[in-house]
């Protein structure tokens, strides 16, 4: 025992005190007392040998490890301490380890992270119980940091002002967005949240109210009701934590915030490795490469020689082959005990003598060969592949089945019993049975009555598994052979005798093929390296179908004729004492056990005295390879060696499916070194290198060694990438063998058996080592002294980050030396790496435990990821808990890991619990971009002429040239045009209105609409008494009495202003922009229908804001018949007709100046564009309160004379095909809608246009469906609504896009391409798309790539540019003009220009140059506006009706919503893009950004259980197509994410809510 290196060994114990010892490590490891009662116990028990150990000087203690002089004692004294380790099938802990990562932890003591916040089960919302109050903190005793206010600390049931706001939330049933308890994470957001109930909505008016929005959209998607979250940007609306501000002048509520403000805190810790940085250019956006650390260890080591094991015993008589063995004990000691089969209570049920054997198994292959035939063929042919389908717990029936098959020249392929039809796994091995063209299985009646059954009663095909005919070998099934029938050949041969499945890293099943040869030669090789002799009895725990457990239970054990002692895994599972119980009353004198059943033996010993292992020569520990098994041999020693174990006994070995058993230790009797230990730095082993550990004591991984090569093999040491080149002395590298006892193939793959199985090794100067092929092992190790085998991890557990190797099991037992008792299940956790981002990124996956808190499992997990950090020094990418018992299993217990990464990566593990960390681990994103001082706009314009580029501009048709017969464009105020078509076409019908139901509810001829204006106006002067030049609200719902009250306003020289109406069920967030609105635009009148005018007064009203002080409010309902003296005729074109209010989706609230110019120069400009006159129908899809909608709706009618058919979109809700139904029923050749509109039909009509069809829809009348919007275009979208309504006679080219922005409504409006203009040639061509590099746009470069290649964005022209428009691109900064196919800021002029802004609410100063801006260089004199958004115009092939070639104008998105982040300019949408295509539970997806961080918030659509899967998805397809880390990951349920009338998403609103805490997420996860 003393070359063990125990430090308690100097002094000899008692045996007592020494299990005494042992129980409490186990009591420790298990959580069944605290670290400081076991001190306190393991003091009490070693007071009296204490001060004999204190005078004994370490150096002592130690024992030689690995080169001599590089002793380090302390570090092996202190991994003596045996400590029992996890129940996980191999992987252990080892109590430096544990030391290690407690050390590790104390350093990091005091860094916080925040908490991620969920909300708790809808179930729950309304019961007050179910709320933890918010001051009740759950801090565990170690948070010495985290010091609370001490008033708060009192429970709220003694404090009654604590309890009301808390109650308050609770009534609400509005459950926060954060656990309650979490803020122990985050100091600052406890106070705050207490005290602010009562206040919060004390007085909201002195919050600095940012602009409201006017547009946001009442189109409820699906039934519900999209929130409007506009009311007032910023200010906290009814939300119950106090109203902080933060650093942009937003307030927001605490406890957000304080979350990311944390969040900024953590992330401003320096990145470990400092990169090396590099130039690199823009385009090519190199990622980076991490260069070699300087002070990385080298290896220094000699060249290793290749490693000879001791020659196969000359002079033995060996048989010709295991079947003619089989053959001489069956027939002459037939009655020898071969295998006894335990059941599950640990009885012997069977055994099967070698007499019975031989005889079961003749009659087998006598069955198989001659009584199965199809078509009167034989079925089988020797060589055919069998399936063997057999239970763990019957040992006796498969090795019948495998030795009736080698009889009779079958090749057996023994697989696990599939239990249910989505097995883990279990597709691979169908796969690998139809590859080896396997068409029978061979099972017992018991396993083929419980596979699951199809509805005919046959057993069910596996996913993915050949058609199998299934043959039940019990005996009464099989036929007895004649006397004389012998089965064929008995020596070995090169035909293969059986396949051996193996599961790669990647979940891929291959098939190893062994040959009678080569297993003959591995049960000789097995039976000198263990020297077996003749009727010795082994006890097996493993798995007797593959691996340690075929190859000694079932092969070498009847080359000696021994006795096995099968222990099926469910014996163990309830008493994992049986295989000792069995060694003592079989005196068995081998056993073969893994790490795994050493550590089940510790923990139920406790009451068992009368067992003895004495009898035991050899224990041999199938996993002994695995690292951490060293801490289980150890314990088990150190528990029974009191009862009778010998240290010597315990042999590890190392095996793999390729090379079979690679090493075993020889107990000193069979000349067998002494046993040895190496203590390694995990530095040094991460970068391949061997260093005995002398200083860092800390991060060290002990290994013991797996004994000396087998006899006849010839091991060596191979780098593990790149030509086989032998390692260093000092160098891990992969483990390869040479002998004729490994497998030969994996079977029909040629390609992977030459890498693997036709090594050749060669020396550095290239020379080959040997001119027998190698097989490489997939162990990685190295040779130490006395030539023992070292094995420090497996190539599938091998993850490289960076340049850097961390192998699997190491984080795991890091992970388990984390408490993990209290959290997680110990055995149950599991590591793998996926790419992301060119790199291997650390997963790690636990199960959780149901008692364990959320809190409590958070700060496990950071623990985790703090002790991975400090010993491992590499970053975890993402940590995810589970539920209990949702990991896919391994047939043996386990985790099938590749299962686990495959569900990773399709979303289908379900977390209860994730914390990512891209921010701390991605360190190879490309440089930020450093902005390089501008080049002047002279140069650009200079560089473009020189590169023979024409400077970007472009018009629509000259005005002047087109002639109007009409007499409109004599007029130049459109009131004097309704005159004049009232008095010329009274009875002309302009509009149109319809309600849900399609029916026509309003019209109006042009007499009808002129005499409902008279009507207004005179109410106007005479009841309002309002003068020539006052602004008048609109506040009504779409429809006749809405235009009637514009053109009212108009004869009576008023200004008017329309409003969208409040809804009624959502006055608090909707009635406060419109009070805004009337108060910016300086109002003296409200004019309105009755409805809404008592909405306004109402009670409900009254709560939201102050009623009254608004200004005149006028019904236009029952306005007395009265006819205006004189209609008002502006003095000048110049004088403002009426305001445009609309809010940006930025949200800034503005009213644009359009004049009585502009707004007949904007009808005519619609009328060339369009061809619309009095003789055309149009229908109207759109909401009539601001931009193109209102030009539609009010004003271009009355100008062309066309009639419109009025569609409220609001009424798309209750009727999603009315819009399509009128526009057939009306054969509208035109038609205008939104994006919203438009996308409602795709979802809500995608399956019913049959149906449509049946009731008469036909859409061939349509010639032009244009889109109106004020954004880049949305191809998919227009796309896939050609594609659906194509059904209904939809003309492919007919649906186009527009594009309008705040000053100018219509800048781009495809004409009609298939009328008269069309005829005559003149309608100028389709519209374009082009592909551009998405990397560029980010760097404001255009750069133009094949449809199809990476990273390319599909852009689409935004329709053609309107007569009279003139358009060039210009540099954002310096001004100055830009070249073609350059991105720019969009300018425009033309004779509809809004004249300027009314009001900018909040950004007065910022906006001054909007309507008045000119060039810097080139032409300064043109007078232009800026519409603020890029994009690029692009002169193209096609020509336009003069004849010149077109130019196409490309809308990239707007200025003010681009995202700059690492210097570079994000589109909100190309990112948004990217998530929604992450998963198909994502509905949609905003982003935006905070302090620097991206915050990416995903509506599921799905089960809220399944949320938690998104975050890593979309952190991933982020960080992969667009380089940027996500900061914030919020889910939220569908509809939540605010939109305006135009489809368009209100991110800054969203931005607001998400901060005042008043979203409801599901979950919001902090990346660290």
């Amino acid at each position: 025992m003393a070359d063990r290196g125990c430090p308690l060994e100097a002094v000899p114990l008692p045996a007592e005190v020494r299990e005494g010892l042992a129980e409490l490590e186990l009591e420790l490891s298990e959580g069944d007392i605290t670290q400081k009662g076991y001190e306190k116990k393991r003091a009490k028990l070693l007071a009296r040998y204490v001060p004999l150990l204190q005078g004994v000087d370490p150096s002592l203690q130690a024992e030689n490890r690995i080169p001599a002089p590089t002793q380090t004692a302390a570090a092996v004294s202190k991994q003596r301490k045996p400590r029992p380790p996890s129940s996980r099938d191999e992987r252990f802990r080892s109590d430096v380890h544990t030391e290690a990562v407690q050390a590790a932890l104390a350093r990091y003591k005091e860094r916080k992270v925040p908490m991620p916040s969920r909300r708790r089960s809808a179930l729950t919302h309304s019961s007050v119980e179910t709320y933890t109050p918010p001051d009740t903190s759950s801090a565990s005793e170690d948070e010495g940091s985290f010091r609370r206010p001490t008033r708060l600390t009192s429970t709220p049931l003694q404090s009654p002002s604590n309890t009301e706001p808390w109650l308050h939330r609770a009534a609400r049933g509005s459950s926060t967005s954060s656990s309650a308890s979490s803020t122990s994470s985050h100091p600052g957001g406890r106070a705050t949240a207490a005290l602010a109930g009562p206040t919060a909505h004390a007085h909201v008016a002195d919050v600095p109210s940012a602009p409201p929005d006017v547009t946001t959209g009442l189109l409820e998607l699906s039934g519900r009701e999209r929130p409007q979250l506009a009311s007032v940007r910023g200010v906290a609306r009814g939300c119950s934590g106090s109203v902080l501000e933060t650093a942009g002048g937003v307030p927001v509520s605490s406890r957000v915030s304080s979350k990311i403000q944390q969040l900024l805190n953590t992330l401003k810790r320096p990145k470990r490795p400092p990169l090396k940085e590099f130039f690199v250019d823009d385009l090519e956006e190199l990622l980076e490469v991490q260069q070699p650390d300087p002070n990385q260890p080298k290896p220094e080591g000699s060249q290793m020689v290749v490693l000879k094991g001791e020659p196969l015993a000359v002079g033995v008589p060996w048989p010709p082959s295991l079947l003619a063995v089989l053959q001489r004990w069956g027939t002459t000691q037939p009655k020898a005990p071969c295998l006894t089969a335990l059941d599950t209570a640990g009885k012997a049920v069977y055994t099967l003598t070698y007499g019975k054997l031989w005889s079961r198994s003749l009659k087998l292959a006598y069955t198989l060969l001659n009584k199965l035939t199809s078509k009167n063929e034989p079925l089988l042919k020797p060589g055919d592949r069998v399936a063997l389908v057999f239970p763990n717990s019957d040992p006796v029936m498969f090795m019948v089945a495998f030795y009736g098959c080698l009889l009779a020249e079958l090749v057996p392929v023994p697989i696990e019993v599939p239990l249910t039809r989505k097995d883990a796994g279990s597709q691979q091995v169908g796969f690998l049975l139809g590859s080896c063209g396997v068409t029978l299985a061979l099972t017992t009646d018991a396993c083929q009555k419980g596979l699951p059954k199809a509805q005919t009663g046959e057993v069910a095909t596996f996913k993915g598994w050949p058609p199998l005919s299934w043959l039940v070998i019990d005996g009464k099934h099989l036929t007895k052979p004649p006397k004389d029938w012998q089965p064929q050949t008995q020596d070995a041969r090169a035909g293969t005798a059986y396949i051996e499945y193996k599961t790669s890293k990647e979940g891929s099943t291959v098939g190893v093929t062994v040959t009678h040869a080569c297993l003959l030669a591995h049960c000789q090789a097995l039976t000198q390296a263990c020297g077996y002799s003749e009727a010795e009895t082994l006890t097996n725990v493993l798995d007797f179908k593959r691996d340690a457990g075929l190859w000694h239970g079932v092969l070498t054990s009847v080359l000696n004729r021994m006795h096995v002692v099968s222990i099926p895994y469910a014996l163990m599972k309830v008493n994992p004492l049986s295989w000792i119980q069995k060694v003592c009353s079989y005196k068995a004198r081998a056993a073969l056990v893994k790490s795994r059943d050493m550590h089940w033996s510790l923990l139920a010993q406790r009451g068992q005295r009368d067992v003895s292992l004495s009898s035991l020569r050899m224990l041999i520990v199938a996993d002994g390879a695995n690292p951490w098994s060293i801490s289980s041999c150890d314990a088990f020693l150190n528990v029974f060696q009191s009862r009778g174990l010998r240290p010597e006994v315990i042999c590890p070995c190392a095996s793999s499916p390729e090379a079979l058993t690679v090493a075993i230790r020889r107990p000193p009797e069979l000349g067998g070194p002494p046993p040895r230990k190496a203590v390694l730095s995990m530095n040094g082993l991460s970068f391949g290198v061997i260093r005995v550990d002398t200083e860092e004591k800390l991060s060290v991984l002990t290994v013991q060694d797996v004994g000396q090569a087998l006899p006849g093999a010839d091991v060596c040491v191979v780098k593990v990438e790149g030509t086989p080149y032998l390692c260093k002395t000092d160098e891990v590298g992969e483990i390869c063998v040479s002998s004729s006892a490994t497998g030969t193939a994996y079977y029909g793959l040629l390609g992977i058996t030459k890498s693997v199985f036709e090594t050749i090794p060669v020396t550095a100067g290239g020379v080959p080592v040997s001119d027998r092929p190698f097989t490489r092992t997939g162990l990685l190790g190295f040779i130490g002294p006395d030539n023992l085998v070292f094995v420090v991890g497996k190539l599938d557990g091998l993850m490289v980050v960076g340049i850097r190797r961390h192998n699997a099991d190491d984080i795991v037992a890091t992970a388990l030396a984390v408490e993990p008792m209290k959290f997680v299940y110990r055995g149950r956790i599991a590591v793998f790496s996926v790419t992301v981002l060119h790199d291997d990124r650390i997963i790690l996956v636990a199960e959780q435990r149901p008692d364990a808190s959320e809190e409590d499992s958070f700060q496990w997990m950071s623990r985790v990821l703090q002790a991975i950090d400090s010993i491992h020094q590499v970053g975890v990418y993402c940590l995810a808990l589970v539920p209990a018992n949702t990991l896919p299993k391994a047939p043996l217990g386990g985790i099938h890991i590749s299962e686990t990464k495959q569900r990773f990566l399709e979303g289908l593990l379900h977390p209860c619990n994730v914390l990512m960390c891209p921010h701390t681990c991605v360190t190879n994103l490309p440089r930020p971009r450093q902005k390089q001082p501008e080049v002047g706009p002279a140069s650009m314009i200079v560089g473009n002429l020189v590169a023979g580029k024409r400077i970007a501009q472009a018009s629509g048709r000259e005005l002047a040239h087109l002639e109007d017969s009409d007499q409109a464009r004599k007029f130049l105020f459109l009131p004097d045009v309704l005159q004049w078509r009232a008095h010329t076409t009274p009875d002309h019908p302009l509009f149109l209105l319809l309600n849900a139901k399609g029916t026509v509810v309003s019209t109006a001829t042009c007499v009808q609409l002129h005499k409902r204006a008279e009507r207004v106006a005179a109410a106007l002067t005479e009841k309002a008494r309002l003068n020539t030049g006052d602004h008048v609200a609109l506040v009504y719902p779409p429809g006749v009495d809405l235009i009637a009250a514009f053109y009212g306003c108009l004869y009576c020289g008023c200004v008017p202003v329309t409003v969208r109406p409040p809804h009624p069920q959502n006055l608090a967030t909707t009635l406060p922009t419109v009070k805004m609105i009337v108060e910016v635009s300086k109002s003296a009148c409200v004019l309105t229908t009755q409805a809404i005018m008592r909405l306004l007064k109402s009670k409900d009203a009254a709560a939201a804001v102050d009623v009254r002080t608004w200004p005149t409010i006028l019904d236009t309902d029952d306005i007395p018949k009265k006819k205006v003296t004189s209609v008002f005729r502006p003095p000048s074109p110049d004088v403002l007709a009426y305001l445009d209010f609309s809010v940006s989706t930025t949200g800034i609230l503005a009213g644009v100046k359009m004049s009585h110019a502009a707004t007949s120069a904007l009808c005519r400009s619609i009328k060339l564009q369009c061809e619309l006159y009095p003789s055309r129908q149009i229908a109207i899809c759109l909401d009539p309160y601001c931009g193109l909608g209102f030009a539609l709706w009010c004003l271009c009618s009355v100008y062309s004379g066309h009639q419109s058919v009025l569609v409220p979109p609001l009424e798309l809700e209750s009727n999603v095909s009315l819009w399509l139904s009128a526009v057939s029923q009306y054969k509208a050749r035109v038609t205008f809608c939104s994006y919203s509109v438009m996308e409602m039909c795709t979802k809500g009509l995608g399956a019913q246009t049959g149906i449509l069809r049946t009731k008469g829809v036909n859409l061939s009348c349509v010639r032009t469906c244009m889109v109106v919007a004020e954004e880049r275009p949305r191809i998919a979208l227009t796309q896939s609504f050609s594609k659906l309504f194509k059904d209904l006679g939809l003309p492919a080219r007919a649906v186009s896009t527009t594009f309008g922005c705040r000053v100018n409504v219509a800048i781009c409006l495809q004409p009609n391409r298939l009328g008269k203009l069309a005829e005559q040639g003149t309608a100028g061509p389709d519209p374009t798309t082009v592909y551009v590099d998405m990397r560029a746009l980010r760097h404001d470069r255009v750069r133009l790539v094949e449809r199809g290649s990476p990273h390319s964005l599909p852009l689409t022209e935004s329709g053609k540019i309107l007569p009279g428009v003139k358009v060039i691109i210009a540099h954002t900064e310096t001004k100055g003009p830009l070249g073609d196919s350059h991105l720019g800021e969009i300018w425009v002029s033309s004779p509809h220009n809004a004249t300027g802004y009314y009001t900018v609410y909040g950004e007065e100063a910022l906006h001054a140059d909007h309507f008045s801006a000119r060039l810097s260089f080139g032409d300064t004199q043109t007078v232009w506006a800026r519409t603020g958004y890029l994009g690029f115009l692009r002169r193209t092939e096609l020509t336009d009706a003069s004849g010149e070639r077109h130019d196409a104008l490309y809308v990239v998105g707007a200025l003010d919503e681009t995202l700059e982040l690492r210097g570079m300019r994000y589109h909100p949408i190309d990112i948004e893009t990217s998530v929604v295509r992450a998963h198909r539970s994502i509905a949609e997806c905003a982003v935006f950004t905070w302090t620097n961080l991206l915050v990416v918030v995903v509506e599921l659509d799905g089960l809220e259980q399944d949320a938690l899967d998104l975050v890593a998805l979309v952190t991933n397809v982020v960080l992969e197509e667009h380089h940027l880390v996500v900061g914030v990951v919020v889910l939220v349920d569908p509809g939540v994410i605010p939109i305006n009338s135009r489809g368009e998403k209100q991110r800054m609103h969203l931005r607001d809510g998400f901060l005042a805490d008043q979203l409801d997420p599901i979950y919001v996860a902090y990346n660290m």
